[in-house]
């Protein structure tokens, strides 16, 4: 027998989902392409991951619940895969933890989202990645970007991959 997702989880799954939507189309509009749910090493899944014009990599990690943020031991990792990191949370989400030293303020930026829009509260400060961490960063993004569009075009072209 499935079990049934309980509503809060529901609910917190949907606000996820229109975070990231309202995120992806404000970093559009800086001239970022995102792709979402985008496996690291080690492991790890960033939630979103984008590039600009000049080869720079962002990650958001999207939080929707206080528990899900002050829980989560594992972002640190993230932070030697992309040059600046953005938490994306929901209006009205408390932020205040996110000014704590743990949470690194002075590294990381705070987007607030909703399904429609987002916009940058704080910006993240850039630490540049060494270039063949770059290198193999972009590639890997590329290529899981293009699996994906070929994906959505020929669904059959990429079973078994």
């Amino acid at each position: 027998m499935l079990a049934t997702p309980d509503l809060d989880t529901v609910r917190q799954s949907l606000c996820a989902a229109d975070v990231a939507r309202g995120t992806v189309r404000m970093l559009l509009r800086h001239d970022l392409v995102a792709i979402a749910e985008v496996p690291l090493d080690g492991g790890r899944r960033a939630d979103l991951m984008a590039l600009d014009t000049r080869g720079n990599v962002v990650i958001v990690e999207i939080k929707v619940s206080r528990a899900d943020l002050l829980g989560d031991g594992k972002w640190t990792d993230y932070l030697g895969c992309c040059d600046r990191y953005y938490w994306a949370v929901p209006a009205g989400f408390d932020v205040s933890p996110l000014d704590g030293a743990a949470f690194l303020p002075e590294r990381t930026g705070i987007i607030v989202a909703d399904r429609y829009d987002a916009v940058i509260t704080r910006e993240a400060h850039t630490t540049a990645l060494p270039a063949p961490a770059r290198k193999r960063i972009t590639l890997a993004f590329a290529r899981r970007a293009a699996r994906r569009l070929t994906a959505v075009l020929d669904p059959d072209a990429v079973e078994g991959f």
